[in-house]
Parts: structure tokens; C-alpha cells; sequence
């Protein structure tokens, strides 16, 4: 049987060995040897995406680095300050 000409998976001593070990061998012979994965999906939460001009996000960009957050995170802080404002 093709089962049991299967390999034993190699160790691999960096993320980076084991990619280019995946990208040059087929991960379906050594899928009985990789751990299952477990994790938590939450399709309920929805994300959006919007068109903004390329000069504004360039700004809400430095603005971002300059209080070490991401420009998303700064995005989100100021959509929250304006509905609340708003409401």
C-alpha cells in the first residue's frame, strides 16, 4: 500500500527549513505525521474595507508610527470618537 511507503517527516531546525522542505515536497505524504491543528474561528465579526485617498492615509500613517499603533487601530479609535460623537 502507498501508506506504508510513506516518509518519516524530518526535523527541521527553523520555520524557514521547514517551508522550503513544503515548497520542494508534497505535504500530502507526511500528512499523518503533522500535529493537528486547533483554533477558534468567529464568523460572526464582519471587517469592512474602504477606499481612502492615498494623501490622507499617508498621513494616518505617520500619525500612527508616532503613537506606536497601527494605522487600522488609529483608524477604528477615530471612527469610535465620531459615532459616539454623532449618536
Amino acid at each position: 500500500m502507498a501508506e506504508n511507503n510513506r516518509e518519516a517527516l524530518p526535523q527541521f531546525s527553523s520555520t524557514a527549513a521547514l517551508t522550503d522542505f513544503f515548497d520542494a515536497h508534497d505535504m500530502g505524504d507526511y500528512i499523518e505525521a503533522l500535529p493537528e491543528a486547533q483554533f477558534e474561528v468567529n464568523i460572526k465579526t464582519r471587517q469592512y474595507l474602504v477606499a481612502v485617498d492615498a494623501n490622507i492615509m499617508q498621513q494616518v500613517i505617520a500619525i500612527a508610527k508616532a503613537q506606536h499603533i497601527s494605522a487600522e487601530t488609529l483608524i477604528n479609535q477615530w471612527l469610535e470618537e465620531q459615532t459616539r460623537k454623532a449618536a
